[in-house]
């Protein structure tokens, strides 16, 4: 999927260098009538109550989204609004969300891996159901799905229908490094580059206590997760892949590299602060952490594709996991009409172009994948680097724990690398929560 994506990015570089509605409001929505729908009041004209919103987003992005709803709530100047910003990070919105569906917010942020969780638990609209909403914008469901990436429509559709608006590419992760200390060479295989981290005295960082990050080195070597329709999770990382290296090679691979004094175990959200601590000559992150490197690394700052790592004799590439970030509405908002016009508006291509240059969060917009500050962005392109190796990453809610448990034995040094049995326990253990009936 992320191919077709971040290969507009590279082709532009060169240029440049359910629920919570009955079918009978269903109905209504498609037929053109200005009756209020379920959720709460129509977005087809403004009303003289003030329409209550809430929105979640991430604690960087705060600042970003105030300047977002000032933009929304000047684009309909004849409506009085009250829009609350709360905080709430992409990679926990799911399990806050589903917590209590009907107290979240109207608008949330969220990784595209959470939204077959988050349909199935019926809270997120259909969007196909309340496109007309979009008239008020001069726009259709058509007109948003048409200026987006084919595959970030895709990852936002189940069984035909749309339920989240596509707003960030490439949230991924990659190798970013100070050119100063190691080289492009260097930075191509754990081996090269932890040996040249040992000559500067200086630390490679990267987080194992988290299955976004730790799935990497299992994916590069042809292990495979994957979602059921019961929501269990399929893994077969404790057996043998389709390249032939076992779960216990690939788990020797990491602790080989989890071992080396010039290998810096990363607690999961504390990246940032570590990157800033100049401790480090390199580290995995993605393009929320630009900032940070260009910061710490000035002149040297680069960033690349993430390094082989030996698994018996073999370099092999790890293959990072790969998804999308979207704009969701709840199914059960009392201003839905709205919330989805909010959704998009925080979706379109001059949004998506502002949230690059606040936080270099790649679009998924095609005309704001053409723009200059993007296509020679040094973050952006390492993300277009990793094209052809990035995996969708499929899971259910049971593989996270276990998954962040197995990457903090690694990196603790709780299993060495020549016991084969406690390996292949602890991996046995890994597979069996993760796989665990979803309850």
């Amino acid at each position: 999927m992320r191919k077709k994506l971040l290969s507009m990015l590279l082709c532009a570089t060169m240029v440049v260098s359910m629920a919570g509605c009955g079918a009978d409001d269903a109905d209504d929505s498609k037929s053109g009538s200005d009756k209020t729908n379920s959720t709460g009041s129509s977005a087809k004209k403004t009303t003289d109550e003030t329409i209550k919103l809430t929105l979640w987003g991430a604690e960087g992005d705060q600042d970003f989204l105030k300047g977002v709803v000032s933009k929304f709530e000047a684009a309909y100047p004849d409506q009085k609004f009250d829009i609350q910003i709360g905080v709430e990070s992409e990679s926990t919105a799911k399990d806050t969300i589903l917590t209590d569906i009907e107290a979240a917010a109207d608008v949330f942020s969220f990784a595209s891996d959470q939204l077959p969780d988050l349909v199935k638990a019926g809270a997120l609209l259909n969007l196909d159901e309340y496109g007309e909403a979009l008239s008020m914008a001069n726009k259709t469901l058509d007109d948003v799905k048409n200026a987006n990436v084919e595959d970030s429509v895709a990852a936002a559709s189940v069984d035909g229908s749309m339920y989240a608006f596509p707003t960030t590419g490439g949230n991924s992760y990659f190798l970013y490094y100070d050119s100063s200390v190691i080289s492009e060479e260097d930075a191509a295989s754990w081996d090269t580059l932890l040996a040249a981290a040992a000559k500067a005295k200086k630390k490679v960082g990267m987080t194992l206590n988290s299955g976004w990050y730790l799935a990497s080195f299992f994916y590069g070597s042809g292990f495979t997760t994957g979602l059921n329709a019961d929501g269990t999770t399929a893994m077969d990382w404790n057996g043998k892949s389709a390249d032939g290296y076992t779960g216990v090679d690939v788990t020797k691979g990491i602790l080989n590299i989890t071992s080396n004094s010039s290998f810096m175990a990363m607690a999961d959200r504390k990246i940032s602060d570590l990157i800033a601590s100049g401790d480090l000559c390199a580290a995995v992150s993605g393009t929320w952490d630009a900032g940070n490197a260009r910061k710490v690394w000035g002149k040297g700052y680069s960033a690349i594709k993430l390094p082989t790592f030996t698994v018996g004799n073999d370099q092999v590439q790890m293959k990072p996991a790969y998804g999308y970030k979207f704009e969701g509405v709840n199914a059960y908002s009392k201003n839905a009409g709205w919330a989805v016009l909010l959704a998009e508006f925080i979706g379109n291509e001059e949004t998506q172009i502002e949230h690059f240059k606040q936080a270099v969060q790649v679009p998924t917009n095609k005309k704001a994948l053409e723009d200059e500050a993007i296509t020679k962005d040094i973050a952006a392109t390492a993300v277009a680097s990793e094209a052809e190796f990035g995996v969708i990453q499929m899971v259910g809610g049971k593989y996270w724990d276990p998954a962040a448990t197995f990457g903090e034995i690694l990196a603790k040094g709780k299993l060495k690398a020549n016991d084969d049995k406690g390996i292949q326990k602890a991996l046995d253990d890994l597979v069996a929560g993760v796989t665990a009936k979803v309850e």
